[in-house]
């Protein structure tokens, strides 16, 4: 385990030391690993920073007004609406190592102009252990790693957590007193609900795959996973008042991990995953069936894509 103290400590003087008398713009989404970074960074060079959270129109049901209430303590917190834009860049895209190199790209893009407007020179973000493992490795791309594109506007860019596993994040959050909503809260993958939809992104289908999540999340913060979610995998034939739907395929997972590098499915009673099933199914018309996702990692991946 991390010894958080003299993480910390190190931490901040790397800031400090890397940014010096420049201005840095934060990359944050609301996740314990952008939140952990934030808090370094703000305490490492106090004004010089500017918090960046950029709504791309993937993120879970209520992010945004969540992110304006927890971070009102920086008052230079900027939100961006970059709905159309992440949309637009998505159009047609299927396969999901395109999808992150597109979103990737567009996310700097987007910092690289607020960097622009407040004369910033540094980026920093929360990529952490994993991401750098799994995007070298060829597991699968992240955005804030392979993801990114070959040319960056950035003299350069700041990554304090990169060294951490995900619960070794934790444990500096709650040195730092971040709140209970952030440092606990359930991963969230940066390209956000774009990796929770097969084939191409739209906006219905993104739709159905945050209400979904929404309900998953509700249902199982009893059970306490260590990531759970729901995504929409595809389309099927279903009975809907006595018509027949060709409808969207809805599947759940949850999973219990200690750093996201292995996982197990999780036992979920009978009852629970029906009242689950018929709440997606019962709140969205275009919702045909939901399944359940009893696959560990490895063979699988945690997202679906």
């Amino acid at each position: 385990m991390v010894d958080t103290e003299s993480f910390i400590e190190d931490a901040v003087a790397e800031i400090r030391e890397e940014v010096g008398d420049a201005h840095a713009v934060i990359a944050l989404s609301g996740g314990v690993d952008s939140s952990v970074a934030a808090a370094l960074a703000y305490e490492a060079i106090g004004e010089q920073l500017t918090p960046v959270y950029v709504d791309t129109g993937l993120m879970r049901k209520g992010e945004t007004e969540g992110i304006r209430d927890i971070f009102s303590f920086m008052e230079s917190l900027r939100v961006v609406d970059a709905h159309e834009r992440f949309f637009d860049a998505l159009s047609g895209v299927v396969d999901p190592e395109v999808k992150r190199e597109v979103i990737g790209e567009q996310f700097i893009r987007e910092f690289e102009r607020e960097a622009k407007d407040t004369d910033a020179d540094y980026l920093v973000q929360g990529t952490i252990y994993p991401d750098r493992i799994e995007s070298e490795g060829g597991i699968k791309s992240h955005h804030n790693v392979g993801g990114l594109p070959d040319v960056v506007d950035f003299e350069g860019i700041v990554e304090p957590v990169r060294d951490l596993y995900k619960d070794e994040v934790r444990e500096v959050a709650r040195a730092l007193d971040l709140e209970e909503v952030v440092a606990e809260r359930m991963p969230f993958p940066g390209p956000g609900l774009a990796v929770r939809v097969i084939g191409e992104v739209t906006q219905e289908k993104v739709e159905v795959a945050r209400e979904a999540c929404h309900v998953v999340e509700e249902e199982l913060e009893e059970y306490d996973p260590w990531q759970a979610f729901a995504a929409v995998v595809g389309k099927g034939t279903g009975v809907k008042g006595d018509n027949r739907v060709h409808g969207w395929i809805v599947a759940v997972r949850s999973v219990e991990s200690r750093d996201g590098m292995t996982a197990r499915a999780q036992e979920l009673d009978w009852e629970t995953l029906q009242r689950i099933q018929s709440r997606i199914t019962g709140t969205n018309d275009n919702v045909a069936r939901v399944v359940y996702d009893v696959t560990h990692k490895p063979p699988a991946t945690i997202e679906y894509e």
